[in-house]
């Protein structure tokens, strides 16, 4: 059984590493383009921002549902709420690419102290998306490897730092949400 797990994990591994490399660079290369300044006849998704700030609330609350279910006991709920947060976050990055291939990048107006924590809010949540991205499949694929103890024990740090990158992104979104042009 063990042999088959390490197979498991192994086989993933080599995923894991492509993905964990190739998602932040595919970002930043598309954040970078902008079809409309590229001649492209497409409309502004401005209305996309409060969608994906919801999404990343409701990603928030599925894992704090998440741990409460497998505290619980109910396993099968928490791999369910597991796979919906994936989703969640796939769905708000797929959004966060096309409101920023369409829109031009909304500068915060705010000043003095706000203006710092914001920006420490905003690299830290930046950097963290970035960090996120091995920790959650690591640890999905130990779930799916049945190694609960090694999934028990990243997941300690894996959940609090996706939480943080959820909640986060709420807080950007509501901090610079007053200077979107529309």
């Amino acid at each position: 059984m063990k042999e088959m797990e390490n197979t498991l994990e192994q086989k993933y591994n080599k995923w894991i590493i492509v993905l964990s490399i190739a998602i932040p660079l595919v970002v930043a290369l598309l954040f970078g383009v902008n079809l409309r300044k590229m001649g492209y006849d497409v409309e502004p998704l401005t209305f996309l921002p409060p969608i994906y700030a919801t999404i990343n609330g409701i990603t928030a609350v599925v894992l704090v549902l998440a741990v409460w279910a497998v505290k619980n006991g109910k396993r099968t709920l928490h791999e369910r709420l597991m796979k919906l947060a994936i989703t969640l976050s796939v769905l708000f990055l797929a959004m966060y690419v096309a409101y920023h291939m369409t829109s031009e990048s909304t500068k915060y107006g705010g000043e003095g102290v706000l203006r710092y924590i914001y920006f420490f809010i905003l690299i830290t949540h930046i950097c963290l998306s970035v960090v996120i991205i091995p920790f959650v499949l690591v640890t999905y694929v130990r779930a799916l490897a049945q190694n609960f103890d090694r999934h028990k024990k990243l997941a300690r740090i894996t959940y609090p730092l996706w939480l943080y990158v959820a909640v986060t992104g709420v807080v950007v979104y509501l901090m610079i949400s007053p200077y979107y042009s529309h």
